[in-house]
């Protein structure tokens, strides 16, 4: 029973990413989808811990997320056959190939001796760079708005990421969760990206785009989770700014409310 006892005043967290990869279709791989003639591309959608495992390719994933999450279940687009699909054992991910940009539902079951309720993401597929068109690192002018570039040039630029970084956080855990938690520490950010030739998580401007073509992965570092939270913290001041301020308009409003009101009654 003493498992069951939550511990107060403890608050611990586990990094996570969730989003996307996707690839263009080449016309040997959209012949073998020849059911989908439609498809363009293959994208995988995934919650992974937020740290890369050394010399790889994946966006995040260095940490078996298995021995605190039993289940993540994506709800795709209704078109897709059998739409909710549930995965049960690390890797949390889903592989599949399509034309469109759709929002994923992703929802996180936590094991049973968490005692925890499941967590509901949300995240939108990303196909499309968000990219200025050819030509590409030399390129004289940008476009006013952006474009969707053609098949043959998206395929030049590589990979689409889209990764949220987030965390997960338990406050006041049962012991044996708290047990398990701490037996599991996950793997540190890195204080800086460990890749040569880092690129973005999506090619959103010029300058990023030739650090794409010449390779690398995206990769979350502790600087970025700064960041991150400095961002928060920023947007949470403003709120407060924007709270009291229309808390001080609201007393006026009242304030002329209460002599409008006494005038009219001295008035009767």
């Amino acid at each position: 029973m003493a498992d069951r006892v939550r511990v107060r005043g403890v608050t611990i967290h586990r990094p996570i990413i969730y989003g996307n990869t996707a690839t263009v279709l080449t016309s040997a791989e959209r012949l073998e989808t020849s059911h989908y003639p439609d498809h363009t591309h293959r994208w995988t959608v995934a919650v992974r811990s937020a740290t890369s495992a050394p010399d790889s390719d994946i966006v995040g994933g260095a940490d078996d997320l298995g021995y605190f999450i039993k289940r993540v279940t994506f709800k795709l687009h209704d078109t897709y056959p059998n739409p909710t699909r549930n995965i049960d054992k690390p890797p949390f991910e889903v592989s599949e190939t399509g034309w469109g940009e759709f929002e994923i539902q992703i929802r996180i079951t936590y094991v049973p001796e968490s005692g925890e309720k499941a967590t509901t993401l949300y995240h939108h597929l990303k196909l499309h760079p968000w990219s200025i068109t050819f030509p590409l690192p030399n390129a004289s002018a940008v476009p006013a708005e952006p474009e969707i570039p053609s098949p043959e040039n998206a395929a030049k630029l590589g990979p689409v990421h889209s990764w949220q970084y987030d965390e997960i956080v338990f406050t006041d855990p049962f012991q044996n969760f708290l047990n398990l938690l701490t037996a599991h520490p996950p793997t540190p950010l890195p204080k800086m990206s460990v890749n040569k030739k880092p690129i973005p998580f999506h090619s959103s401007n010029p300058a990023s785009l030739e650090a794409s073509l010449k390779g690398g992965v995206p990769e979350f570092t502790s600087a970025m989770e700064k960041e991150e939270a400095d961002r928060l913290e920023e947007a949470k001041g403003n709120i407060i700014k924007e709270q009291e301020k229309w808390r001080s308009i609201l007393i006026e409003k009242e304030k002329e409310l209460e002599r409008l009101q006494k005038l009219l009654a001295s008035k009767d």
